[in-house]
């Protein structure tokens, strides 16, 4: 099997000049790797480039795949991704990966910028403050989760689990979705790709389908965010998250395909 012109014209697009030492050593595997990955999936969809290798680093965070993400990291550069937007990716994935397992990635990504000639630290982007995160934060977390989702939540919750709750609010939402770099559409696909690429997290991949529906990221969008995560987190996860995708927001069927109800008659 040789790799495709598509693939080559689409690596040498990402990697300009750069030839993989896997090529050398593993052929068969990066050929069909490529023409896979560069080629076939890419067909499927609307993701723009920049938003594909976007989602695409989220989900090498949540793996834990620091040697992929550096050199992907470096392509996301080189597509037009900005160093902020880099810098964001990371930092939203602090609430959801957990610092002890971003904090690696961040010292990387410091790295490929600093080689690359961007002065650190970037242009700040909190736009909240201690006074202000709680309520920013619950206000962007209705926003998101939906109002009477968020009160159930508080609701529901036994006394001593209240203080977690507050934290989801002014933290994760208002300390992380309230910053600049990235509008908040974009966060949540990143969340997704992120809680998706995890494991485990069945419960949370399906609410934050949901989130995704609230601010504006459809079932099609959803399906080419997932189709474009296959090649770096497998099979089974992009499974178990199309399943939570069917539970949450089902295909409509086609004009051929007809109703269940439909077939029975």
């Amino acid at each position: 099997m040789a790799i495709s012109d598509t693939a080559r014209r689409t690596h040498q697009e990402l990697f300009p000049g750069h030839v993989s030492t896997l090529a050398r050593t593993d052929p068969e595997l990066i050929e069909y790797f490529d023409n896979f990955a560069f080629d076939e999936v890419l067909r499927h969809g609307a993701l723009d480039t920049p938003t594909r290798l976007m989602v695409q680093l989220a989900a090498m965070i949540a793996c834990q795949a620091v040697s992929e993400y550096r050199v992907m990291m470096g392509a996301a550069l080189t597509a037009g991704v900005t160093p902020v937007q880099v810098k964001e990716i990371v930092y939203q994935a602090v609430p959801y990966v957990g610092m002890a397992k971003v904090f690696d990635f961040l010292h990387a990504t410091n790295e490929v910028l600093t080689e690359r000639g961007v002065e650190l630290p970037l242009p700040g982007q909190s736009t909240t403050t201690p006074d202000t995160r709680a309520e920013r934060g619950l206000a962007v977390q209705k926003q998101i989760v939906g109002a009477s989702a968020v009160a159930g939540m508080y609701a529901t919750a036994p006394a001593d689990e209240q203080h977690i709750q507050r934290y989801l609010s002014a933290n994760c939402f208002g300390d992380h979705y309230t910053r600049g770099g990235i509008d908040v559409p974009t966060r949540e696909l990143l969340t997704l790709a992120m809680l998706v690429s995890l494991g485990g997290c069945d419960a949370q991949v399906k609410g934050h389908v949901a989130a995704n529906l609230n601010v504006g990221n459809d079932r099609g969008r959803l399906i080419e965010a997932l189709t474009q995560l296959l090649p770096y987190v497998g099979y089974p996860r992009t499974l178990n998250a199309l399943r939570a995708l069917n539970e949450v927001a089902p295909a409509q069927p086609t004009p051929e395909q007809g109703t269940p109800e439909q077939e029975e008659q």
